[in-house]
């Protein structure tokens, strides 16, 4: 399969749910990359060092767990392609779970297929606006 193949798979199916199966389009060994403190945040935990399969198949899963499902949307407005190398930009609307609250970002994923797997998984979101919709106090008690 070739890079834009491999990642419009990927996207399928993480669009539809399909952890399991969207997990298995990775290398056992995988390079992770989040634009976060690496000391991270107290309510996002799953945005934490991964470097496996396995650890795309929890990251998946917790989506769907601190986020309501059938509430989030995503919208993919290009897939740039240069050898192994692509770029997804977007958008995405999701709805937490625990506070009600949705939240919109744009973002932008750099993904690195080798061998028909994905071996770099580096994404870039408005961390500001996941962590405000994620914690409790409501966003007029938030600090800037």
């Amino acid at each position: 399969m070739t890079t834009l193949g491999t990642v419009q798979e990927l996207l399928r199916r993480i669009g539809e749910g399909d952890v399991d199966r969207a997990a298995e389009m990775f290398a056992e060994k995988c390079d992770w990359g989040y634009n976060w403190p690496a000391e991270g945040h107290p309510a996002v935990p799953w945005i934490r060092p991964r470097s496996s399969r396995s650890d795309a198949a929890d990251l998946f899963r917790a989506l769907r767990t601190y986020h309501v499902p059938e509430l989030n949307e995503t919208t993919v407005a290009r897939i740039l392609v240069d050898g192994d190398d692509a770029v997804v930009l977007g958008e995405f609307t999701q709805t937490v779970t625990a506070t009600g609250r949705p939240f919109t970002s744009a973002f932008a994923l750099h993904l690195t297929v080798t061998d028909g797997q994905i071996s770099r998984y580096h994404i870039y979101e408005d961390s500001l606006a996941v962590a405000r919709a994620h914690s409790e106090a409501s966003p007029e008690h938030q600090a800037p």
